[in-house]
């Protein structure tokens, strides 16, 4: 903190720093922030084992970025599928909208710096280790593995795989050889010493087992290993092994390639290793079965060079195009874009102090106000049993104040069924339109309904969203007079968005024929009359008057028949945590504590 300055540009890597992003967006809301994870992220099954508190922390603290990149697309989805079902924060396009701001997920598989790789090889000194290499590797084949000393690299698998290809191949005994670099990693920690013991244990085993006075089937070395050694490694191995059992990416296969300049030489890459998903004309091997790496080291020996030319020479022009300066500026380009135009895109709706002042001008100096104020997900927040979101003293004590002026026309304007409104807000002096608009109650009059309406649809339509409750744990019906709606909020959210596609397909077919329509809210399917909904309905009130104030607030689809109607100088005001694709509002509020507020302000004046 005492280095940032407000226009800067931040780039947090990796899993240690997991938790920064937030703690650099509390301290300073609006700097840009880009986090990159270099190894991979789980699936939702394994961050589950965390505690809930930390996998919360972890989460929380990466979407304090504005951009979270990752390797893999699959990364990326596990990322977003975790953020759903531990935060409840849905995605669109791999962005999130969080605490009014947008954070977007992408992928970003890193590159290595390719031209360095092909133009060393005509470096003198490199020159000079392939000319000692000749004298030493001087076989048919030369198999290379590198790595770091790590579990995670799969060292052990692949040494079994070459001991299984000597066993079933022993003409190669003599013929081949393969060179096994180990460098040095967390060396004082135990578990990694006893690895390096198993290494040792099997590298000896398995030179015993083949060797002979003139030759060993392991060339072992542990240690670090220059740039230059390593580029004439590159360029006299036929074949190499990189056979992680899980990496985020794995640069040494990409190096491997950018060192071949005769284009020859074969990749025999783990489908664990992230590079894998832009490298599949490699072998791509199942780094778990000893059987499967035995069998592509033989079908790399027995390769064509043609073969091995055509392979390579795609996969060095892929490498060559998205090096590692394409890849640091296409992320510092998405960071530059996400907290530029797009977070201006969100701000430009948001209902932010200067528009609420000129909002609360507009309605002190008006002769006469309406406002419209949908109720679940408005005022009060939502609740997977919708019984138990009933006001509380203080909304309805706020409702009251509200309607103590005679210059301003209050409507609750719901979803919810008359009895339950009646019920609740019966004892206040306002207005009520019910069921999306089929039932209206206007002052000082009975319930009355928009229009004859027709409900001998519903026993039909109830069986099809009775066999769907049976098909989502977790979801609901709710009968009206009306309509039935069929709440899903407290569903699994993935197993939910398959069986709302499907329930729609269902009911959009069977009620084609039928003057009933089907609408999604928010969490929740809808079935209704036709040509019953919020805009017909608050035209009743938009025209009865000359209104030179008019406002109206909701939180769903079922609104924007209301926004549509509503005159051009009128405040349409959407709720809303992720930002629509398209909205007849105006303007948007994150919460329904944010409506509160506002209430309260127009209470205040």
């Amino acid at each position: 903190m005492e280095i940032i300055k407000p226009d800067d540009l931040i780039w947090v890597h990796d899993y240690h720093l997991m938790l920064l992003p937030k703690l650099i967006r509390e301290k300073m809301s609006g700097i840009r922030i880009g986090f990159f994870l270099h190894i991979p992220f789980p699936n939702f099954e394994i961050f589950s084992l965390l505690p809930s508190k930390w996998r919360i922390n972890i989460m929380e603290g990466l979407l304090g970025a504005d951009i979270v990149g990752f390797h893999t697309y699959d990364y990326t989805q596990y990322f977003l599928r975790c953020a759903l079902r531990i935060l409840g924060c849905e995605s669109d396009m791999g962005k999130i909208i969080i605490d009014n701001r947008i954070v977007k997920a992408d992928t970003f598989p890193m590159g290595i710096d390719f031209l360095k790789f092909q133009n060393s090889f005509n470096n003198p000194e490199v020159q000079e280790n392939i000319r000692e290499l000749k004298k030493t590797l001087d076989y048919e084949k030369v198999i290379l593995s590198i790595d770091r000393l790590d579990y995670s690299k799969g060292i052990l698998n692949r040494l079994q795989g070459y001991e299984m290809f000597l066993e079933k191949n022993p003409e190669w005994i003599g013929k081949i050889i393969l060179i096994l670099r180990i460098v040095p990693s967390r060396i004082g920690v135990k578990h990694y010493r006893k690895m390096k013991k198993q290494i040792d244990e099997l590298v000896g085993r398995i030179n015993g087992k083949f060797g002979s006075i003139n030759w060993s089937p392991i060339s072992y070395q542990y240690g670090f290993l220059p740039f230059n050694p390593l580029v004439a490694l590159y360029s006299m191995s036929d074949i190499i092994l990189v056979t992680p059992l899980r990496d985020g990416m794995n640069l040494i296969s990409k190096e491997y390639l950018a060192s071949r300049i005769d284009k020859t030489g074969v990749l025999i890459l783990s489908e664990m290793a992230g590079s894998s998903k832009e490298l599949g004309e490699a072998l791509i091997i199942n780094p778990n079965n000893i059987e499967e790496i035995a069998s592509a080291i033989n079908g790399a020996i027995d390769m064509p060079r043609t073969e091995q030319i055509r392979r390579n020479e795609i996969m060095q022009e892929r490498l060559k195009r998205y090096d590692v300066v394409k890849w640091a500026d296409d992320f510092i380009q998405k960071i530059i874009q996400q907290s530029g135009s797009d977070q201006d895109l969100l701000k430009s709706k948001l209902l932010n102090e200067v528009r609420i002042k000129q909002l609360l001008d507009d309605f002190r100096n008006a002769k006469r106000q309406l406002i419209f104020l949908d109720y679940d997900g408005t005022l009060v927040p939502f609740s997977q049993n919708p019984e138990t979101a009933k006001p509380d003293g203080k909304l309805l004590n706020m409702l009251s104040d509200l309607t103590k002026n005679e210059m301003t026309d209050f409507v609750l304007i719901s979803g919810r069924d008359k009895d339950t409104l009646q019920k609740w807000f019966g004892e206040l002096d306002l207005e009520i339109i019910a069921e999306h608009g089929a039932w209206l109650k206007e002052k000082n009059k009975n319930w009355g309904m928009i229009k004859p309406l027709l409900n001998n649809w519903k026993p039909q339509i109830f069986s099809i969203l009775e066999m769907y409750e049976d098909r989502l744990p977790g979801s609901f019906i709710e009968e009206k007079e009306f309509s039935l709606a069929w709440h899903y909020r407290g569903a699994d959210p993935e197993l939910a968005s398959i069986r709302t596609k499907e329930i729609i397909d269902h009911l959009l077919r069977f009620t084609a024929n039928i003057d009933i329509q089907v609408l999604q809210g928010n969490k929740v399917i809808e079935v209704r009359n036709a040509g019953v909904n919020k805009g017909i309905a608050g035209l009743k009130w938009i025209s009865r008057c000359n209104y030179d104030f008019i406002m109206a607030v909701g939180d769903d689809w079922t609104d924007e028949d209301l926004f549509k109607v509503l005159p051009d100088n009128a405040y349409s005001i959407k709720v809303v945590q992720q930002l629509p694709d398209h909205s007849y509002s105006k303007y948007y509020l994150p919460n329904h504590l944010e409506v509160i507020e506002l209430l309260n302000q127009l209470v205040n004046l």
